[in-house]
């Protein structure tokens, strides 16, 4: 397992992490999260050994970072927030120093260049400057880089952030074979993310723990969980239908968002809204575009949990 031990990152009088205590049991897809500034990326440094902490400690598969840096790093593939690498260096000869550095040789070394070139189609660009590759390139060469000694630990610091649709689908299907066999812990902002490939969620704010849950347990705590969506063909019925559907007893309140010709209704406690809603629609001949029942959204959840948190 990884473990944070009352971790704590002091800046003069800044406080980055503050006391923060977890643990990461293999199998387990970690969504480390936070608004901008709440201490993600310092306590993923912590980890990787990059910044020391002011007190407590990291453990990485039995090894103090503090205590044993050189077999806690052994195990463990770091990609940092962006992806940096040395840009004058092809994807070929910055994946072979990396190999060099983690202590591969021979066959084994090769075998494993191989695999992560393959595994990311990196092949197009190899001879090409690292420099002069796409955001999306970079971001797999970093991803390479972390995984090519095959560690039992992953930490990715924003690992799809600027990517286009195609390539965080590719990053997202990637992380989730390798999640079988691993730990990973995933830090960023982009809620999408950890609904997507994320079996667990801790959510920071001002550097402490607001939240540790599963991502469908955050989600069930939304105001839209089993909230009713009706999109309508044109906006000349929203207000009729608005004070027919506040007149339900189910229906707790209504949200009208009049440029999208769209109202929400939100249910009271945990009332099922969909068949009285479809009743309404048929009755009143309404004429609609989608009518969708929420799971709930997790935006709205992180919103209040992290604005709760620094309050």
């Amino acid at each position: 397992m990884i473990k944070a031990e009352h971790l704590t990152k002091t800046y003069g009088p800044l406080t980055a992490v503050d006391d923060l205590s977890f643990k990461v049991e293999p199998g387990e897809v970690l969504g480390f999260l936070g608004p901008n500034g709440a201490g993600k990326t310092t306590t993923m440094r912590m980890f990787a050994g990059f910044v020391p902490p002011t007190s407590g400690h990291a453990e990485i598969c039995g090894f103090r970072v503090d205590n044993d840096p050189i077999e806690a790093k052994r195990r463990l593939g770091y990609l940092p927030e962006g992806a940096p690498a040395y840009g004058e260096m092809t994807p070929r000869e910055f994946l072979e120093f990396v190999a060099a550095a983690r202590g591969l040789r021979g066959n084994d070394k090769q075998e494993k260049l191989n695999r992560v070139i393959t595994r990311l189609n990196l092949g197009p660009v190899l001879g090409q400057s690292i420099e002069t590759l796409s955001k999306g390139f970079k971001r797999r060469v970093g991803l390479a880089q972390a995984i090519i000694h095959d560690p039992p630990v992953l930490i990715l610091d924003e690992p799809t952030d600027g990517l286009d649709p195609n390539q965080k689908h590719e990053v997202r299907e990637l992380i989730a074979e390798m999640a079988s066999n691993k730990i990973i812990v995933i830090s960023t902002h982009i809620l999408e993310e950890v609904d997507a490939v994320c079996n667990r969620a801790v959510i920071v704010a001002s550097g402490k723990i607001v939240a540790d849950e599963t991502p469908g347990s955050l989600i069930r705590q939304s105001r839209y969980h089993n909230a009713v969506t009706l999109k309508f063909s044109n906006q000349d019925s929203l207000q009729d239908a608005g004070n027919t559907l506040r007149a339900v007893p189910a229906i707790a309140d209504i949200e009208i968002d009049v440029d999208a010709a769209a109202i929400t209704a939100l249910p009271r406690g945990e009332e099922a809204l969909l068949e009285p809603i479809g009743n309404l629609v048929q009755q009143h001949s309404w004429r609609l575009r989608e009518l969708k029942l929420e799971s709930g959204r997790l935006d709205e959840v992180f919103r209040r949990i992290t604005a709760a948190g620094t309050g």
